[in-house]
């Protein structure tokens, strides 16, 4: 039950971030793509802000889908932690904890889910599992 329990965890995690990264891409799931995406990036001090948005918004889709897989569980992390630290940094640290006043939940949130699963393991139902990559 262990195993299903965070494969449960991996896929919508990983789906809701991946998303998250269509969003500033693509524009996918009501995000601003792009150019609105950029844009804001440029207006928190992020530049040059399409070029940015590109290299996050890709960065979260490959960190979500490869952390649904657990596959190179340490390099989805990374994928999924770095851009969530950005945002604290330039966003959502001055707006307290809860997201509901913009604050930083949603990024600790998926700091703690990525770090967790990375340390304690993403289960047997996993790419790493099946072909025996391990890194600690």
């Amino acid at each position: 039950m262990e195993d299903i329990g965070v494969l449960i965890i991996r896929v919508i995690v990983g789906l809701y971030f991946a998303a998250h990264g269509a969003q500033k891409t693509f524009g996918w799931f009501g995000g601003n793509g792009l150019n609105g995406t950029g844009a804001f990036f440029e207006h928190v001090g992020i530049k040059p802000g399409k070029m940015m948005a590109f290299i996050a918004g890709i960065g979260e889709i490959v960190g979500g889908l490869l952390f649904l897989l657990g596959f190179l569980t340490p390099l989805a992390a990374l994928l999924m932690i770095v851009p969530m630290i950005v945002a604290i940094i330039k966003v959502h640290g001055k707006n307290g904890w809860f997201a509901d006043k913009g604050g930083i939940e949603y990024n600790l949130v998926i700091i703690a889910v990525a770090l967790g699963l990375t340390l304690s393991g993403v289960g047997s139902l996993s790419i790493d599992e099946l072909y025996n990559i391990h890194f600690w």
